[in-house]
């Protein structure tokens, strides 16, 4: 009995080392640099509200277009798109007046003279949008006005003479 007993003995003394090494808590993490956040991009705009908001007693199509010529130079009546990695800024008041088409054509042809290059800038851009009209194209055989560089002041001399050259072509509907 003692012969296995000594044997056993030293055998268990090692399980019980090699086990008691191997419980032993872990070493605490080493310390990790706090990630910061990348810093916010901001386009000035409009909230939702405002984005949105359309005086009241409009009587038609008529009204809204003069609403958003007006807007046009106001440069705080934009709001983003593209998420927080790519945020683009939309140009409410020309996206929304080349949403209306053929009707804001006149409008927006009468301030292709504005000395403001952003506006300007943001006119030739609804006028480019407004010509694609379905039913404008249809009436026009597809002629719209095709401007090469948009939403870049440094290109407004250009796409204005392609624009008071479709304005030549196409103008006399509206007069």
């Amino acid at each position: 009995m003692w012969s296995r007993v000594s044997v056993i003995l030293p055998l268990g003394l090692s399980v019980l080392l090699l086990g008691g090494c191997a419980g032993s808590p872990p070493a605490p993490p080493a310390p990790q640099p706090e990630v910061t956040p990348p810093p916010e991009v901001v386009v000035p705009g409009v909230g939702r509200e405002e984005q949105y908001w359309l005086p009241p007693l409009f009587h038609g199509v008529e009204d809204e277009v003069h609403y958003y010529i007006s807007r046009l130079p106001d440069r705080r009546f934009v709001t983003s798109y593209g998420g927080e990695e790519h945020p683009r800024p939309w140009y409410i008041a020309a996206e929304r007046l080349g949403q209306i088409g053929e009707p804001a054509i006149p409008a927006l042809a009468s301030r292709l003279d504005t000395p403001d290059e952003y506006e300007l800038m943001l006119v030739l851009y609804a006028l480019m949008l407004a010509s694609q009209d379905p039913a404008l194209m249809a009436a026009t055989g597809g002629d719209t006005l095709e401007l090469g560089s948009v939403l870049d002041p440094r290109h407004n001399a250009e796409n204005l003479a392609l624009a008071q050259a479709w304005w030549q072509r196409q103008g006399w509907r509206w007069q």
